[in-house]
């Protein structure tokens, strides 16, 4: 079965059992300042999920492209991807485990559907412990739908349970479907270290909210959170050991043949699935308003876009060519994501852009390897170039270590390779430890003064775009407790005249003690109302739109403050560049 097939077959079950269809969010979080990129289909509907209204219902469906960027140094191997579309069907409030464990059972095993034998099949569940009981009642319904005993196997918390995505918040178990893709019939007994058997499907049943005492109370609104992940499955129905053999990688790696003038090769190799990998993430990014630069998801798709031209050199491309693949990406998946094709040509000017960018940079670090070959004395019989050193070709210049070793092995040097293996993983340590605390996933602080910098975004969004012109769009936004940042498409530096005319606007509408009123509505009517929607149709059949008096009037899913009053002064601290074409702001609010 094509990925095609699987996604619209997935959105047509689910709309057959009552569920509305949702487009995909953007990448780039909207109401979750924690994380950099959406990483999960829960990411959108982190509000809902908590217990407001959506405007859709209850139950609904959806195919999230996603991206995560964790195991980035990983990608090039049968299995990891950093962008990735996942299917999802979500229940809020509604049914609850009986429901949605039979309706994975019937779109897995029906053959109207995926027709998956029985035989091929097995299942996780939470096996209990100290906080929570053992998932009987998803193992009788697994028992009940006619999967034996020996194919269920019972896991701890670390296979079968979600959540909270921070120290407190929404949990609870899961249950895991997996899929045989050894030869032969699958073995009676399920292993689950025994890698023929892939895990295709998650179900969530968030029950539990872990309180700040470490205690695990039932929730009052207990939810369904599902994920199956299309590119895995594909590869799985398809009988393919990697989905990198797949349609939806195949076009890719033709067009890398041709671009390097050499026939097919029975297998790829780690530089061919890096390039497809990253260079597919990198146009979807684009796609979706971010360009390349020096922190945050800028930063991640600089990385992104010049680790692939680093592998493309390494197969011998001397020539720009991302933007010759970024096409055929486009070509593949625009009638699924419609912003891709409106936006093909920037896409390719910004591949263009950073390769020419890069090159420089290729330079700049071709000079500095020679400074360090030339810091050694001539006398020294064993010429070595430290870890230390050869890291900071890695992070500085986007050397890899197999190019630094290749350029010193022909002036007869040796990498220190264990040093830096060890400079590496200090870096990831102090990476992870950073992201854990700002981009920890999940449910985003709903704190009352996080909520008021969040309608604060809203003020200032509408002062720029009156200061500056109706140019200026959101191209990101990060938010604590303590203050906002807010990304947005200008290309000159804001004037510190600017600066004071946007504050004055919006201090001018807090002062006013405005009301924040939210209306459910369509698409159709919000725009022709004049709020500013900015993520074409990831919107479904109706939205919410929070308007701020007659100053702002947007798109969002919240959460906002009752009105201006609540919010303080406003005040801009910094104003910079975030990455080409894109200005950022810092402010705060302060209570006086």
């Amino acid at each position: 079965m094509k990925a095609s097939e699987l996604r619209k077959k997935y959105v047509e079950f689910f709309v057959s059992k009552n569920h509305k269809e949702i487009k995909s969010a953007p990448l780039i979080p909207e109401n979750d300042p924690t994380c950099l990129f959406t990483t999960a289909g829960m990411h959108p509907l982190v509000p809902f999920l908590t217990g407001e209204k959506h405007p859709l219902g209850k139950r609904l469906v959806d195919c999230q492209k996603c991206v995560r960027t964790g195991d980035i140094d990983e990608v090039g191997d049968a299995c990891h991807l950093t962008f990735f579309e996942m299917l999802g069907n979500w229940s809020l409030g509604d049914y609850f485990k009986e429901e949605a464990i039979e309706y994975s059972f019937e779109f897995l095993t029906s053959p109207e559907w995926l027709n998956i034998p029985i035989s091929n099949l097995a299942v996780t569940v939470f096996a209990g412990d100290q906080d929570a009981p053992f998932d009987e009642e998803a193992y009788n319904i697994w028992r009940r739908l006619g999967i034996p005993e020996n194919r269920i196997a019972k896991c701890g918390k670390k296979d079968n349970w979600w959540g909270p995505a921070g120290q407190t918040g929404p949990c609870g178990p899961d249950t895991e479907m997996f899929f045989w893709t050894g030869e032969g019939p699958a073995p009676e007994q399920f292993d689950t270290e025994d890698k023929l058997w892939v895990e295709i499907w998650n179900d969530v049943f968030m029950q539990y909210n872990k309180v700040a005492e470490g205690k695990f109370e039932p929730l009052s609104q207990q939810n369904v959170d599902t994920g199956m992940g299309l590119e895995r499955v594909a590869a799985a129905l398809q009988g393919k050991a990697s989905c990198y053999e797949t349609e939806l990688f195949i076009p890719l790696f033709e067009k890398l043949d041709a671009i390097r003038g050499v026939e097919a090769p029975e297998s790829r190799s780690s530089s061919e699935r890096i390039i497809a990998d990253h260079l597919r993430a990198a146009t979807f990014i684009l796609a979706d308003g971010i360009t390349p630069g020096n922190v945050d998801q800028p930063y991640v798709l600089r990385r992104l876009i010049r680790r692939s031209v680093m592998q493309g050199h390494k197969l011998g491309i001397k020539r720009p060519f991302a933007a010759e693949i970024a096409q055929v990406i486009i070509d593949n998946y625009k009638y699924a994501y419609s912003e891709l094709a409106p936006n093909a040509e920037n896409i390719k000017e910004e591949l263009d852009a950073e390769e020419k960018q890069f090159a420089q940079t290729r330079e700049k670090g071709t000079r500095e390897f020679e400074k360090l070959i030339a810091r050694v004395p001539e006398h020294i019989k064993k010429k070595v170039i430290s870890g230390k050193n050869a890291f900071f070709l890695y992070e500085t210049y986007g050397f890899p270590l197999e190019l630094t070793e290749e350029m010193a092995a022909e002036r007869g040097f040796e990498v220190d390779r264990k040093g830096f293996d060890k400079a590496f993983k200090k870096h990831q340590e102090l990476s992870r430890k950073g992201a854990e605390k700002k981009f920890k996933g999940g449910l985003a602080d709903a704190s009352e003064q996080t909520t008021n910098l969040h309608t604060a975004t809203h003020l200032l969004h509408q002062a720029l775009r009156q200061v500056l012109g109706e140019h200026v769009e959101q191209r990101g936004s990060n938010i604590t407790a303590d203050r906002l940042r807010f990304d947005f498409s200008h290309i000159e530096k804001v004037s510190k005249e600017q600066l004071k005319e946007v504050e004055k606007l919006i201090n001018s509408v807090i002062t006013d003690s405005t009301p924040v009123i939210c209306d459910e509505m369509t698409v159709e009517d919000a725009k022709a109302q004049g709020a500013i929607g900015l993520f074409g149709d990831k919107y479904g059949e109706k939205v919410k739109v929070y308007a701020i008096g007659e100053f702002s009037k947007e798109i969002c899913g919240g959460p906002h403050a009752a009105n201006t009053s609540d919010l303080g002064r406003f005040k801009i601290k910094k104003e910079e560049s975030s990455s080409r074409g894109v200005r950022r702001i810092k402010a705060v609010l302060i209570k006086e």
